[in-house]
């Protein structure tokens, strides 16, 4: 074969360097370019970690064995030798920013792992990078407000788990730096003022959500093929709202980063809480920050010791990431009185006692629906949403108890038998007193026992804006102290998963909104994407028109060249729509992931089988 000149830029020799010219043939494989390229450099050097960058194309050349021939590269093609792995910023759910090296050539999801073990997350599954919202600040200004911390000597660790020196991973344990950087990540924040809750962005409405989704990066193409440069920034978030085995011992930061990203939507108001829920909020905020001044959160390391915590800590903290969810709250009808009966995992319900030997009005089977609560304790509101499976979506039940007890025990029995369980099952009793509990929390007891006000307690900071211009701070200092009495005896640990549970009982929960075009429609709707099911909510008047469950979904698919999505569920019935604000590939990956997410098990522990995500995430690249 004849030879023939191939340009390529390196790097390492500058921006104003010329690139470098060497003479190749087609059948030359791409490993030999690189070693015509680090001899003609003749810099002495480790270029294990480099490889070529195909510009025109905008692709990595991983596969060194090709030829050029079969890569498709000629002589006009603009090629660059530079290192996989390279400098990020990103900007964490606490609000701090960290620099630290990360793979500008693998996938983002492979990109993703590898960051979240230098962070000490686990379940790296559950995240993802997202390009951050475009700041009026100047870049100087916005760079120089930036409190970094550098992470960019930590090695990227080959271990799934982190050894623990002295309560933290071994490679924080290096310097006083490296120290104060992992207490930043796995202790809260203090309260953010209320200047800086106000600057913050807010989406005013639905449609504002979804724009925000439509920025998620694409977990199956790599950094540089997104457009994110050398010292980019980024955004480290939770997407996928089911939190899976969450361990206090081993989840400091990922414990304390998942609070940070819920207190903010609470505080930017992206999920809609009640005034009591509000206070609850506050009142947890508060005592987490006195907690995290005066409980050390690093204890020394014995290997026995932590595993007799360990076993310790599973059986008596958990947070259940399916908790309670509900999509957007509807108009409440009237209601009638009926005589209900449980029975195993159903209710039957009477016009009378009197009827209740004969046959039904009609009966529920509660086994596999949703239960979740409506309740306000003040107004004395106890309500039981049911959202019952059915071939055309889900029918939605509401029912009402005259007071908390009676709410305690059916709610505790509709608990039990959406998971199969009846009344006899040892944990009836359990789930009762559960439920006292969280309904204990939302009572006040009066202005007599309220503790005397904190001067360290600004509460404007504690409560989102709506509440700052509502209340003047003496009287929200009064409510959330009144709140604070209720959670007040909580551990730092319990405090924390606490405010996640509530969090996660909230009405928005979990939800990420995607403007989209349905099929035969003529108008614009907004497609819910929540962790177990997809809602169809009109824009007009944000009522739920329809709801489907990924349980009853046979297969969905993606029409890559017209951007449609198309669903079959059970009994016949078939979706599609195409994508408004976002692009189709953002919600076939949010439907693949939290598929991925309902096929973990206790029995895998940390495993996470990467070519299943792939599979059900990956779009055209999983082909």
């Amino acid at each position: 074969m004849a030879d023939w000149d191939l340009s390529v830029t390196v790097e390492e020799l500058g921006s104003e360097a010329p690139a470098l010219s060497i003479s190749v043939t087609s059948d030359l494989h791409i490993g030999g370019v690189i070693l015509k390229l680090v001899e003609k450099t003749q810099i002495k050097r480790d270029w294990s970690d480099h490889a070529l960058w195909w510009e025109q194309k905008q692709q990595w050349l991983l596969r060194t064995s090709w030829t050029l021939e079969k890569c498709e590269i000629h002589a006009d093609a603009s090629l660059v030798f530079m290192p996989q792995h390279k400098p990020l910023r990103l900007g964490l759910p606490n609000g701090a920013t960290v620099r630290l090296q990360a793979c500008f050539s693998g996938p983002v999801f492979r990109t993703l792992l590898g960051i979240c073990r230098i962070l000490n997350i686990r379940h790296p599954e559950e995240l993802s990078l997202l390009r951050p919202l475009e700041e009026k600040k100047k870049k100087k200004e916005r760079d120089a407000l930036d409190e970094v911390y550098d992470l960019t000597e930590v090695p990227l660790a080959s271990v799934s788990q982190a050894c623990l020196y002295n309560g933290m991973p071994a490679h924080f344990a290096d310097s006083p730096q490296t120290e104060a950087v992992y207490r930043m990540l796995s202790v809260p924040q203090p309260a953010p003022a209320p200047e800086l809750i106000s600057k913050q962005y807010r989406a005013a409405s639905v449609v504002d959500k979804a724009h925000i989704n439509s920025r998620w990066l694409d977990s199956s193409r790599s950094l540089l093929q997104q457009g994110v440069q050398e010292n980019g920034r980024l955004w480290l978030r939770f997407k996928y709202s089911t939190f899976y085995n969450l361990e206090p011992l081993y989840d400091a930061v990922r414990l304390a980063q998942l609070y940070e990203q819920a207190r903010w939507a609470v505080l930017l108001e992206d999920v809609d809480c009640t005034e009591e829920e509000m206070m609850l909020f506050g009142a947890l905020q508060y005592h987490i920050s006195k907690r995290s001044l005066s409980e050390p959160q690093t204890v020394t390391s014995n290997a026995a010791m932590d595993d007799l915590e360990t076993a310790l800590l599973s059986l008596e903290v958990k947070l259940d990431g399916d908790s309670s969810r509900k999509p957007k709250r509807l108009t409440l009808k009237g209601y009638k009185q009926y005589w209900f009966k449980f029975q195993d995992t159903g209710i039957s319900y009477f016009k009378s006692k009197e009827e209740s030997v004969g046959e039904p009005i009609q009966q529920i089977h509660l086994k596999g629906c949703e239960v979740a609560p409506d309740v306000n304790v003040a107004g004395q509101k106890f309500l039981i949403r049911l959202l019952i499976p059915a071939p055309e979506g889900m029918t939605e039940v509401y029912l009402r108890c005259e007071n908390e007890e009676q709410y305690a025990h059916w709610m505790a029995a509709c608990r039990l038998a959406s998971t199969g369980r009846s009344l006899a099952d040892s944990s009836f009793q359990s789930e009762i007193q559960s439920i006292r509990s969280f309904l204990a929390m939302q009572k006040t007891h009066g202005n007599s026992s309220v503790p005397a006000a904190d001067d360290a307690i600004n509460p404007h900071s504690l409560v989102s804006p709506r509440y700052q211009k509502k209340y003047k701070a003496k009287q929200l200092t009064q409510r959330i102290l009144e709140a604070y009495q209720n959670v007040a005896q909580l551990s730092w640990n319990d405090a924390l998963l606490r405010f996640l549970q509530i969090w996660q009982a909230l009405p928005d929960f979990g939800l990420s909104y995607v403007v989209v075009r349905f099929k035969g429609s003529r108008k614009d709707e907004v497609l819910g994407i929540a962790p177990n099911r997809l809602i169809r909510i009109d824009l007009g008047v944000g009522d739920v028109v329809r709801t489907w469950r990924y349980n009853n979904m046979r297969q969905w698919n993606v029409n890559w060249d017209i951007r449609q999505v198309a669903i079959e569920f059970d009994g016949n019935v078939n979706i599609a729509f195409s994508c408004v604000t976002a692009d189709c590939k953002i919600v076939h990956e949010f439907i693949g992931g939290y598929i991925f997410m309902s096929t973990r098990t206790k029995e895998q522990g940390d495993a996470l089988n990467q070519e299943l995500f792939h599979k059900l995430t990956g779009g055209h690249e999983a082909l």
